[in-house]
């Protein structure tokens, strides 16, 4: 089945001719007036919203006196997803460029049926299209080259008569089906649809993605309006109708199925619809009306697919976070690298996208969805796709283990495989960070949980370095429900204590201090003494954050004192450093001091610069308190200096406010003006907008 659009045409099938004639047959006489074929054209889509853009460059291309310094555009190619709307803006385009008088010859319209079973030749849209101009059918050869010099001469001589004509050729496959149809001269014009980009017709190409929200949530309002005038519930469920469309990926034939549930269902709400296939295990059963499937139209081009590509689809279905690497794609197929060739044919097929950057590739939502289904439907295809998952989810375990033993490297220490650098460990966290949270929610399936488990403690440092705790709760959350499961109580105890650290961190200090006391209590019953420390630590920070100074001394002195007799020099600074933090709060400034001291010059002792640098910012802050200002100022320089080695823009917009504070109070305005600015950079290059907008709002404050 072609594109489906609002209105119907009919499809003339007889004898030996196999081609849609949808064009109005007419006969010439020497002296009636000359017959028009602009009735051929579908009506347009009742509705028809957005694509302001894509409408343009069409009518662009179609204007007689347009082309711009590149010359005429003959032939347009509008290219998409099935379901994409290609046909309702092809339509929409043909009826506003015949409205401006630029195709007094007439339009006409085939459907190529590219994606049936019983696809229209080149030669039978010939004499589709020379019926249409009126050709007697005994006039009309055998063969598509000589139908095709009959075609473009009968054009000419319309041309001469009446003027320009547009040709629709509409739901082609190939280029074989469509070059013939080329009308020849400088002032026609052949406008295409395809699920294929088509690049060998030499023509203007216009890929055509998902609708925007906005578009989206008026095609929603707009279908239910022209059913009913009154009917508000898009209007009245804005929240429920941006959900919705979410839910339908911003896919027209999506949008206009759901639509039209909604329009069978007086008494359904937004809401109802979206909870049934939010809840639903196969989305694009519910995306049916019973005329439309998206499903149906999905499988067309499916069923198209050689055995590569189709197995391809089928495994990046399955992989995790929305879009993947060269190197996941290869970990999928099992391959040494990425099936490039099959992966450019997928895209040229509008079934796989390019991503966010050179060497990523995504699925649209609902193709993922229908990826899946069909590898469900098949128990080979499936143990196939969890064959590839396997492989996918040892990859990133063994990667980001490496990629986190950076994270944590000192002088002295192994150096880890892969990366060569910190800096090369991070750039690959950040590549893979979305596949890598996507992941370890495989936790969930017993037969991935304990490779995701581990998998998610070697994601905790890198989530915090970067701030990302909204991934860090995801993350240990799905680990520790997988970790209790199973038994695991010395991986759920981790979970805990790195759910705590996001917790706290997101401003949740309460139910951080639960989340680190359960920690301690299952490391303590399993006797993990060194674990165990950190968990108290963290629960000083916790405590301290909720307002229980007292407490959270007792905390990180605790914690202190076991990593003492560990014999962790490491563990134990940032204990000092904590139990610094808590004794300031508890106003005991002078044991404030020494506290952070003892932290700085333990971090120093390891090896461990970035730590001694938060060391030197936090011994600065408590010795503004005692009134120590210049010792203070000092601090923060050191402190800088040593971040200068690293990109933590987060702890270096920090003391760079702390600095500009300082500066200020000390009347040297213009210095303290300028770090404001400087902190505002560095909290904007670590995703934190707030406290780079309250870095601005002091630097504006400042009178020179």
């Amino acid at each position: 089945m072609g594109e489906q659009y609002g209105g119907d045409h009919q499809d003339f099938r007889g004898g030996e001719f196999k081609g849609p004639f949808t064009a109005k047959k007419v006969e010439y006489h020497q002296h009636g007036p000359a017959p028009t074929a602009l009735d051929a054209l579908p009506p347009k889509v009742a509705g028809f919203t957005g694509r302001g853009d894509q409408l343009g460059e069409l009518l662009g291309a179609f204007d007689p006196d347009g082309g711009g310094a590149s010359g005429a555009v003959l032939v347009a190619a509008v290219s998409g997803l099935g379901g994409i709307g290609k046909t309702a803006l092809a339509v929409e385009a043909a009826h506003e460029a015949s409205d401006k008088g630029w195709f007094p010859g007439g339009v006409l319209f085939v459907n190529l049926h590219g994606y049936d079973d019983d696809r229209v030749t080149a030669e039978q849209a010939l004499e589709t299209l020379l019926r249409g101009l009126g050709t007697p059918p005994e006039h009309i050869p055998n063969g598509v080259d000589a139908r095709a010099a009959l075609y473009r001469s009968v054009l000419a001589a319309r041309e001469r008569e009446l003027g320009a004509v547009l040709v629709l050729a509409d739901n082609a496959s190939s280029v074989e089906q469509v070059r013939p149809l080329h009308p020849g001269g400088v002032r026609h014009r052949l406008l295409v649809t395809s699920r294929s980009k088509l690049p060998q017709l030499g023509a203007r190409l216009l890929p055509l993605g998902e609708l925007s929200p906005e578009e989206a949530y008026d095609l929603l309002d707009r279908a239910l309006r022209i059913a009913a005038p009154g009917d508000a519930r898009v209007a009245n469920e804005s929240g429920a109708a941006a959900e919705l469309a979410l839910l339908c990926g911003y896919l027209p034939l999506a949008l206009q199925i759901a639509a039209a549930l909604l329009v069978l269902d007086r008494d359904k709400s937004v809401a109802e619809l979206v909870v049934e296939l939010a809840e639903s295990g196969d989305r694009l059963l519910h995306l049916d009306d019973g005329e439309r499937s998206v499903r149906a139209a999905f499988d067309l081009s499916y069923r198209r697919l050689p055995a590569d590509q189709a197995r391809l689809l089928r495994l990046l279905a399955l992989a995790p976070g929305p879009e993947v690497t060269a190197e996941v794609v290869a970990v999928l197929d099992g391959a040494d690298a990425a099936p490039v060739r099959v992966l450019d044919a997928l895209c040229r097929a509008h079934l796989v996208e390019r991503g966010s950057g050179r060497g990523r590739w995504r699925l649209h939502d609902l193709v993922r969805v229908f990826g899946v289904g069909v590898a469900k439907g098949d128990v080979g295809l499936w143990e196939e796709g969890e064959a590839a998952r396997g492989r996918v989810l040892e990859f990133y375990l063994r990667w980001a283990r490496a990629a986190d033993g950076w994270l944590r490297w000192l002088p002295g220490m192994p150096v880890p495989e892969r990366f060569g650098d910190r800096a090369g460990a991070l750039a690959w966290l950040d590549s893979e960070r979305a596949g890598l949270v996507a992941a370890v929610q495989w936790a969930r399936e017993e037969r991935f949980a304990g490779t995701a488990v581990r998998l998610s403690q070697c994601l905790g440092v890198y989530l915090d370095w970067r701030r990302s705790f909204d991934d860090k709760i995801t993350v240990c959350g799905a680990a520790r429900e997988a970790a209790h499961r199973a038994g695991n109580r010395v991986g759920e105890a981790i979970a805990w204590d790195g759910l705590g650290i996001a917790l706290r961190e997101t401003g949740r200090a309460e139910e951080a201090v639960d989340a680190h006391t359960r920690a301690s209590d299952l490391f303590q019953a399993v006797g993990e003494r060194p674990r165990e420390a950190s968990a108290w630590d963290n629960l000083g920070s916790a405590l301290l954050d909720a307002g229980r100074a007292e407490e959270a001394i007792d905390a990180n002195t605790r914690a202190r004192d076991l990593f003492q007799t560990a014999g962790d020099r490491h563990r134990e600074a940032s204990a000092w450093n904590n139990l610094g933090f808590a004794l300031g709060e508890a106003g005991r400034t002078g044991e404030s001091i020494d506290a952070h001291t003892r932290a700085r010059d333990l971090f120093q002792a390891v090896g461990d610069r970035l730590r001694e640098a938060m060391a030197w910012n936090n011994l600065g802050a408590t010795l503004w308190e005692a009134g120590r200002v210049e010792e203070a100022i000092e601090a923060y320089k050191k402190a800088l200096e040593s971040y200068s080695e690293f990109d933590d823009w987060y702890e270096t917009g920090r003391t760079l406010s702390n600095l500009a504070f300082a500066r200020q109070h000390v009347g040297r305005p213009a210095e303290a003006r300028t770090h404001y600015l400087q902190s505002a950079d560095a909290y904007t290059r670590a995703n934190a907008p707030t406290e780079a907008a309250r870095a601005r709002t002091r630097a504006e404050e400042i009178t020179p």
